[in-house]
């Protein structure tokens, strides 16, 4: 069974912002499950007005004037409520620092010089 959006919307509401664990993943495709203690991704852990507002967001390309004719308030109130869901998730680095491994090998292959392996692994770049 897969977990549609009224079911979801209703286990939102259910935990009323408070944390909570899924125990049990199982894939439909196959049915193989895996059990344990899993944490729901950020924004599944938002309530269910502020997924709304931010899949929303995403389907407006981030246009907030767009997001003030769908919701028919103001720049700043659109601006407001954005500043506050942003604090409530954390930043996800997508281009993380190359591992000393790395900075070596490629130092080795000649592909950088020895001054910028130095400057990667001091964290300088």
């Amino acid at each position: 069974m897969c977990v549609t959006s009224a079911q979801w919307q209703d286990l939102t509401s259910l935990t009323r912002g408070q944390l909570f664990v899924v125990e049990r993943v199982r894939l439909v495709s196959n049915g193989v499950a895996i059990e344990g203690g899993f944490e729901p991704p950020q924004l599944a852990q938002l309530n269910v007005d502020d997924q709304v507002f931010v899949t929303a967001f995403v389907r407006c390309h981030g246009s907030i004037k767009e997001m003030e004719r769908i919701f028919g308030v103001s720049y700043p109130t659109i601006k407001s409520r954005l500043n506050r869901i942003t604090q409530m998730l954390d930043f996800v680095e997508t281009d993380p620092a190359p591992s000393r491994a790395d900075v070596i090998d490629r130092l080795r292959r000649g592909e950088i010089t020895a001054q910028e392996a130095l400057a990667e692994l001091d964290g300088r770049t």
